[in-house]
């Protein structure tokens, strides 16, 4: 018989709770075990199951952890508070509501990060809500964050591996030299790896910033030979670096833009690092960096957004400029649109639903030709 983990239905608990990949699973007698679990994994939460959120279905309980998103406290019809939010984990989203609260819930639960939840599931507008019964913050490690927070299916080494390959072939000694800068810098690499490249649009996972990057200079590589007149170095590097100053713009652990993020943003920080690298590159004996090189690759960062409503700070006007932008925009824009019919979880038979960062559109999911 394999080890028990004991869960609420349970008379008998474990200490903590086990935030890894595994999954319990009830037992006759109303007790759960999991099949892949040894005694060596300790860490299990007393009195708790987490359910995933793509398994919710109305009228199922839940107790467990779950990320949280944008806590609000509103006030009803007749004027009492009550919480909205949002929990997530690495299956999905969905809203919360805590009809009831106190005073002395009003200032645990100020920001993102993981909570303790007990309720239950209903339907709300054709969607799964969660009625929360109680509520409270909680801790997790880092290697929980796996099992709470959506994360890349490629594996980050292997991404990193190759990201690393194509830089190592900028042809220019003083890019070669910028580049390992950033590669030998240990905790930009860290958090490059593990950081979203968004919190709710496109790669809103842990390790996304790293799959678009090398989602980028791959397709790069690919369309490059078609526009000879580009320079390869600076759209490589370019693309490397337009959202490298996200590693300071958003807190992977808990999903949230950091107050450096809110207040300044990654196109200033990106600008700002790349003179710090370019001094850490000459400072290391490396080719320096010419003002002009140094220049167009800090307005490349500064206007990727392409539009200033958008958030670019200057509006593309270099032909690598042009080109780093839209591809940004195409890689973003598809992976918002794949992620989306992924989910299928639109209301109306064959859409999704309305997809935020693609103007609402409600997406077509069928795919014709995969019976033909």
């Amino acid at each position: 018989m394999p080890p028990r983990v004991r869960c609420g239905r349970c008379p008998m608990v474990m200490p903590v709770f086990l935030l890894t990949s595994w999954r319990m699973r009830f037992l006759p007698g109303g007790g759960c075990y999991s099949p892949r679990m040894t005694e060596t994994e300790t860490a299990v939460a007393a009195n708790q199951w987490h359910l995933d959120i793509a398994d919710m279905t109305p009228g199922t309980r839940i107790e467990g952890v779950y990320g949280i998103v944008n806590p609000q406290v509103s006030a009803s019809r007749n004027g009492n508070p009550f919480l909205k939010c949002i929990l997530r984990d690495a299956t999905g989203r969905v809203n919360g509501r805590k009809w009831t609260i106190g005073p002395d819930l009003l200032g645990t639960l100020t920001r993102a990060g993981f909570v303790h939840v007990s309720g239950s599931c209903e339907n709300f507008n054709d969607q799964i809500q969660v009625r929360i019964e109680a509520i409270e913050p909680a801790e997790v490690d880092a290697d929980g964050l796996r099992q709470l927070l959506p994360a890349s299916e490629r594996d980050p080494e292997e991404m990193f591996a190759e990201l690393r390959t194509i830089l190592e072939s900028l042809s220019h000694p003083a890019a070669r030299s910028l580049a390992d800068a950033y590669l030998a810098d240990g905790a930009f690499i860290t958090r490059f790896k593990q950081v979203p490249a968004a919190i709710s649009h496109h790669h809103a996972y842990l390790g996304g910033l790293l799959e678009h990057t090398l989602s980028l200079v791959k397709s790069a590589e690919a369309i490059l030979p078609l526009h000879p007149g580009l320079d390869r170095d600076v759209v490589l590097l370019g693309l490397f670096l337009h959202d490298a100053g996200k590693v300071l713009e958003l807190d992977a652990e808990r999903f949230e833009y950091t107050r450096r993020g809110n207040l300044l943003g990654h196109l200033v920080d990106g600008v700002v690092m790349l003179e710090t690298y370019a001094a850490r590159a000459r400072q290391a004996g490396g080719e320096p960096l010419s003002s002009d090189a140094k220049l167009a690759l800090q307005h490349v960062i500064a206007s990727h957004h392409g539009r200033l409503e958008h958030g670019a700070i200057k509006i593309p006007a270099t032909p690598e400029a042009v080109f780093v932008s839209r591809l940004d925009d195409l890689d973003a824009a598809t992976r918002m649109a794949l992620d989306a019919v992924d989910r299928d979880r639109g209301p109306v038979q064959g859409f999704t639903d309305p997809v935020r960062g693609l103007e609402d559109v409600r997406l077509y999911r069928p795919r014709p030709f995969d019976n033909a």
